[in-house]
């Protein structure tokens, strides 16, 4: 199993209200999963989710910012927004937030 650092150790631990919530590890990052299905992914010790038109709102509402990354000079937008920091210490906080992301991903599978 691929060594995985406390940051990322702590949010899983947190998410286990969700279900059986796991880290892999990805592109230097790690993704966060449920089900199968990626609602969240931790770069350079930043936590991002799963966004969609249904609950991009709450993000906004924050001015949250977007993952980016770059890809041959030009910066890539995904569909994963920062998490608000008062989540990351939380724990019923993180999981409304995680809760939405996943079901998120869920809507994005479909």
């Amino acid at each position: 199993m691929a060594k995985q650092n406390e940051f990322v150790n702590y949010l899983v631990e947190n998410m286990q209200t969700l279900g059986n919530v796991n880290a892999r590890t990805m592109f230097g990052g790690h993704g966060i999963f449920l089900n199968g299905l990626m609602f969240g992914l931790v770069a350079e010790d930043v936590l991002f989710l799963k966004t969609d038109p249904q609950n991009n709102a709450f993000f906004e509402d924050r001015n949250l910012p977007h993952f980016v990354y770059e890809k041959k000079g030009k910066a890539m937008q995904m569909s994963y927004r920062q998490a608000p920091e008062s989540a990351l210490d939380d724990p019923d906080e993180l999981h409304d937030w995680a809760s939405r992301s996943y079901a998120a991903a869920v809507r994005a599978r479909k």
